[in-house]
């Protein structure tokens, strides 16, 4: 509520400045000239300067009942010394197929909970987890972060569950199919230690990195230098919520507190300030165009491609 109380007199403040400002404009002169603008800006700053840094420390939202079960259910492991969460739940028994569910940008496995009962009752084991710098996993900065360092901690994931020798079914969304797509590359280099991929399924992700069109606040966080640390800071769940509900389809839109469990799951763990170095993967995926997209090419295993414009 605090956030919100902030928020709103911050952007009613630039509201009236932008209207006075343009009455100025088009009187060709008014109050706001001269010595008493200076007055004014004073006191405007006064006022703006303590709610700017009420608003830069506001904690992050506590869990909802729903997301704290979702928690307490999985489990961590280390990786370099980072913790990784991630989640693993038996399903059909006698059943040899497992399942990997890697997530999209910018939320978490949390992702996958309205389906995730479904899918044990199709698999043995249903494995999901947040890459890091997402969810409930830890987010260094400086760090970084890469789709490389991502596929290798999917790797390192299944090594810890005893589960390097299974052929493992892939199912990706966003960010994750770029992950799932260097995993399918090192995966056809047929080196010991690899991914073995028995099946592979990517939706809504810019496969082809010519055709993928940021936001623009997501170009300004990926490519504004000193500006971006500024912006991830000045983020905030009304800028998140209005940025990430178009992005859905008329009948799937999240309802205001399942946005609300994705901005937790960013606030954790201060999960706002890497977001810029997260946004990396965009240049990462031009710059590596002819190793990710190059894997699709004369995939031999059974795969399928999903994309659901809004």
């Amino acid at each position: 509520m605090l956030n919100y109380l902030v928020k709103e007199i911050l952007l009613q403040m630039v509201f009236l400045v932008s209207v006075a400002w343009l009455k100025c404009r088009e009187r060709g002169s008014c109050w706001l000239q001269g010595p008493r603008m200076r007055e004014w800006w004073v006191q405007v700053g006064l006022l703006a300067v303590p709610l700017l840094a009420a608003y830069l420390h506001i904690p992050p939202p506590q869990l909802s009942p729903a997301l704290h079960s979702w928690k307490s259910s999985g489990k961590f492991f280390t990786y370099k010394g980072l913790r990784i969460f991630y989640q693993d739940s038996v399903g059909v028994v006698g059943s040899p197929e497992i399942v990997v569910l890697l997530h999209g940008f910018p939320t978490s496995s949390y992702d996958w909970y309205k389906i995730w009962e479904g899918l044990t009752l199709r698999f043995h084991r249903v494995i999901a987890l947040d890459f890091l710098g997402f969810g409930f996993s830890d987010k260094p900065r400086p760090h970084h972060y890469s789709i490389f360092e991502q596929a290798s901690i999917v790797e390192a994931l299944l090594r810890h569950l005893g589960l390097q020798n299974r052929r493992i079914n892939l199912l990706s969304h966003d960010y994750g199919d770029t992950v799932a797509q260097e995993l399918l590359y090192r995966f056809k280099q047929n080196r010991s230690g690899r991914l073995t991929i028995k099946s592979l399924c990517l939706s809504n992700g810019g496969i082809f990195p010519e055709t993928h069109r940021p936001l623009l606040l997501q170009k300004l966080l990926k490519d504004g230098g000193v500006l971006s640390p500024i912006l991830t800071r000045l983020m905030n769940f009304f800028v998140f919520s209005r940025g990430l509900t178009p992005v859905f389809g008329p009948y799937t839109r999240p309802s205001e507190s399942e946005l609300w469990d994705m901005w937790a799951g960013i606030r954790n763990n201060d999960g706002n300030l890497v977001i810029d170095s997260l946004l990396q993967y965009i240049n990462q995926r031009k710059k590596f165009r002819r190793r990710w997209v190059g894997a699709l090419a004369s995939v031999t295993i059974p795969s399928e491609y999903f994309y659901i414009s809004s």
